[in-house]
């Protein structure tokens, strides 16, 4: 087998989050084809006790260490220096050393860079670590615009976060075409986020692709035993994930303050749950609202959605595919999304989500659902995921660009519906 360099900003393990679900699916598809050789970041101290997991899939790996504390003061060099915050806050000069041994020692012939701010290991400013296999292939899975996404932040801040954000969102926009430019393929997660980064770097138009992320339906599956986490009167609305990343919060700060109190005025016994590990001050302080309840990190969310009378995604700022939808849909729940939820999942709505555009559209959705629901919405949302969302027909566009060198397949979106 041949040996490829992975790079990811994030370990790939526990697949607990939108960006790890992705990165270790990939890896796993990968290092069966390949001899990987791993570059990961660990910001979590509890994800050190997965490092052996993570070997044992990889050839090789190189672990480093990240405060995100320390990462983020170090960022601000990017001020003085002209460059993007996130470059430097990932910037770490034992990954590159290592990097740089790598490419030369196990000649490596196909690199597979996750996320933006990876690709300045093997950017063109590194070009003596490729300098001894001038033929190595470069693919980047961008999986969102970061750019927009810091563009978005900008919108609903007030000054000095606001013009802060919004210079990433230009600083990196800038860094993102050129390694577009240099690289020679760039993938995202949706038709959606491709066809914004093809208007955003028109350049690089003819080598942007996308593969859609996929769902382990046999793990998230209606079919397992769980216990009821939730109390016998309850009709539960559950949110899961990542509690520290800010459009999560902001979704169900939203949520809290102009949906649910409406909802439960009408539906007393409506409880809102808030699932998902490290749980920012903002949400903790929500537990102290009228039936909601902020969970913190739990060993399992599947209980929490198999039991949900509806899972909800109320984001308004989200960029590629959710997730957090997917999952609830795998589960054969109902799901009430926001339009910028459903952004890039092909399911209809009205016949396998529930679509609320505002609030008051989710306000209305909710009382009708929990007061007469559509017992054939979660089957339907189930079948829709496991005829349109599976890792290893989705993973085959990797393949390709890997092993034959094509150029991304430009997918219509009528043609994933």
């Amino acid at each position: 087998m041949e040996h490829l360099l992975f790079l990811a900003h994030r370990i790939p393990y526990p697949p607990n989050k939108g960006d790890k679900i992705r990165s270790w699916h990939l890896l796993r598809h990968l290092a069966q084809r390949y001899h990987v050789h791993l570059g990961t970041f660990i910001d979590d101290a509890d994800d050190w006790q997965y490092v052996d997991t993570v070997k044992q899939v990889c050839a090789d790996a190189h672990f480093a260490g990240l405060s995100p504390r320390s990462a983020r003061l170090r960022s601000l060099g990017g001020l003085f220096a002209g460059r993007p915050l996130t470059l430097d806050y990932y910037r770490d000069a034992g990954l590159q050393s290592w990097v740089t041994k790598t490419m030369r020692k196990r000649k490596i012939g196909k690199v597979l860079v996750f996320s933006s701010a990876m690709a300045q290991y093997v950017a063109p400013l590194h070009a003596a670590s490729i300098s001894q296999v001038p033929e190595a292939r470069r693919i980047i899975d961008f999986v969102d615009v970061d750019s927009d996404k810091w563009a978005q932040y900008a919108s609903s801040k007030p000054w000095p976060m606001k013009w802060i954000y919004q210079r990433e969102a230009d600083k990196l926009l800038d860094y993102e075409r050129s390694v577009a430019a240099s690289f020679d393929a760039s993938l995202f997660v949706s038709p959606e986020e491709a066809q914004l980064f093809r208007a955003l770097a028109p350049e690089s138009a003819e080598k942007i692709g996308h593969f859609s992320n996929g769902v382990d339906a046999d793990y998230f599956s209606p079919s397992h035993e769980y216990a009821n986490p939730f109390g016998a009167e309850e009709e539960t609305l559950v949110f899961t994930g990542a509690m520290d990343y800010w459009p999560n919060i902001d979704a169900v700060q939203w949520f809290a303050a102009e949906v649910f109190p409406q909802v439960r005025a009408q539906r007393p016994n409506a409880v809102f749950y808030i699932v998902g590990s490290r749980p920012a001050l903002q949400v903790e302080a929500l537990a102290a609202h009228p039936g909601i309840r902020v969970t913190g990190t739990v060993p399992d969310v599947r209980p929490y959605l198999a039991h949900a009378h509806a899972a909800v995604a109320p984001l308004r700022i989200a960029r590629g595919i959710q997730n957090k939808v997917l999952e609830a849909m795998a589960m054969a729940r109902p799901v009430v999304v926001s339009s910028q939820a459903l952004e890039g999942i092909s399911a209809r709505p009205g016949e396998e989500v529930l679509l609320a555009k505002d609030a008051q559209d989710f306000i209305g959705t909710l009382i009708r659902h929990l007061g007469k629901p559509d017992a054939g919405l979660g089957s339907r949302a189930r079948e829709k995921v496991l005829t349109h969302y599976s890792w290893p027909a989705h993973l085959a566009a990797v393949d390709a660009l890997l092993e034959a060198g094509s150029a991304p397949a430009i997918q219509p979106r009528e043609a994933i519906r």
